[in-house]
């Protein structure tokens, strides 16, 4: 696979979200996480994207049991500062010890005595950001972090951590209907030199050939999609119909949704590593192509024309949801 650089290693130009693990979107069973495990590491797929919360740890423990059975070491990345107590996100800690003591658990669980990306997966808003990043590098000082990136955040929050020890990557949601970073943390990471890492390029499985629809969300009542605005009627059915016409010129290219999906993001960052997760290694084989896709100026306007920039109905988070994510714009 084309390697992109991440910090100061390279790695796969596709990384892997491991949230799927965890159980997030349906059951999973880890004999089916091993064997996605591998697909990954058979593609070149080197960045593997974790957190603490994902199914309470369980995502965690399934990366440890691959790593300590297979011998791989690939680049991974995990996250604190949510607390979940019963509902998605009740509070954001950033503090010294609930960094400290969760460190400990996910390098734990992970099987490990050092991860090599250490993510502050929302800013806690009491805190201010100069004091949060002042822990992180505590922890890149004594070997126990490779480098500490930030999630969901706006450039200014990234501008300020930077100034106090050097940002590695910034995570927040981009695809083809989440364009929010073209409005500021993609330049600024290029203009820092961070690495950009995109998280639900595939729109949380919508941009997919197995695209998320009313029964399916039926059929997973657990799963938090369900209170997002765009899976919502009217909207999932407007989106539905974008999708559509977008999956049909897709397959007149021979491409999959997926991967054409997965493409324009590439295209649209050249140093971005965007993370679309999976559980099953089918899937991964959907948009693996992604990164040996090359878009002509044609295709760029036809995608413009069929998915322009704002195309999507409804917000991407519930209201609630809202809450954890900085609003810039």
């Amino acid at each position: 696979m084309k390697q992109r650089q991440f910090g100061t290693t390279s790695v796969g130009a596709l990384g892997l979200g491991c949230m799927s693990f965890g159980g997030m979107f349906g059951p999973a069973k880890d004999e089916e996480s091993f064997a996605c495990l591998d697909a990954a590491l058979a593609a070149g797929i080197t960045h593997w994207d974790t957190a603490n919360i994902y199914g309470m740890g369980k995502s965690e423990e399934v990366l440890g049991a691959y790593l300590k059975q297979s011998g791989a070491k690939p680049h991974i990345a995990t996250k604190v500062g949510i607390r979940r107590d019963g509902a998605y996100a009740t509070k954001f800690d950033n503090s010294r010890d609930y960094v400290r003591a969760e460190l400990e658990g996910s390098l734990e669980r992970l099987g490990l005595d050092r991860v090599d990306l250490y993510y502050f997966h929302r800013r806690d808003p009491s805190m201010e950001t100069e004091a949060a990043v002042e822990v992180m590098a505590e922890l890149i000082d004594e070997g126990l972090i490779g480098g500490y990136g930030l999630s969901e955040v706006a450039p200014s929050t990234i501008r300020r951590a930077h100034a106090v020890h050097p940002v590695t990557a910034v995570q927040n949601e981009y695809s083809l209907w989440s364009r929010q970073p073209e409005l500021g943390v993609i330049q600024a990471c290029h203009k820092l030199g961070i690495t950009f890492v995109p998280f639900s390029p595939l729109a949380r499985g919508f941009l997919t050939n197995q695209s998320v629809g009313a029964a399916e969300l039926e059929a997973d009542p657990g799963s938090f999609r369900r209170d997002m605005p765009r899976f919502q009627a009217p909207n999932l059915g407007y989106n539905c119909a974008r999708r559509n016409a977008f999956a049909d010129w897709c397959a007149h290219k021979g491409w999959t949704v997926a991967a054409a999906s997965l493409a324009w993001v590439l295209d649209a960052d050249p140093s971005c590593v965007p993370i679309p997760a999976t559980r099953t290694a089918a899937h991964l084989q959907e948009w693996l192509a992604a990164a040996d896709i090359t878009f002509t100026d044609e295709d760029r306007v036809k995608i413009a024309e069929l998915l322009p920039a704002g195309w999507a109905h409804g917000d991407r988070y519930s209201d609630t949801h809202a809450q954890t994510v900085e609003r810039y714009c």
